[in-house]
């Protein structure tokens, strides 16, 4: 039976409460500035991509360990 890797589940929650962090910042910042909410989806798009680059690294590291 394979074990569950709670490494990986802890940096996914932890990966997600940084991204809420960070909409939560942008949407104030956006506020008080002025700004609509269309000019921050460019800004969301580019989170995502570092993300998912994080996890491609990630995988790789977790495969070496094994």
């Amino acid at each position: 039976m394979a074990r569950t890797n709670f490494k990986y589940e802890k940096r996914q929650r932890d990966l997600a409460k940084k991204k809420k962090k960070e909409e939560k910042l942008l949407k104030k910042r956006n506020k008080k500035l002025g700004i609509e909410e269309e000019e921050t989806d460019v800004t969301d798009e580019n989170v995502e991509m570092s993300e998912n680059s994080e996890n491609e690294t990630e995988k790789v590291e977790e495969n070496t360990e094994e």
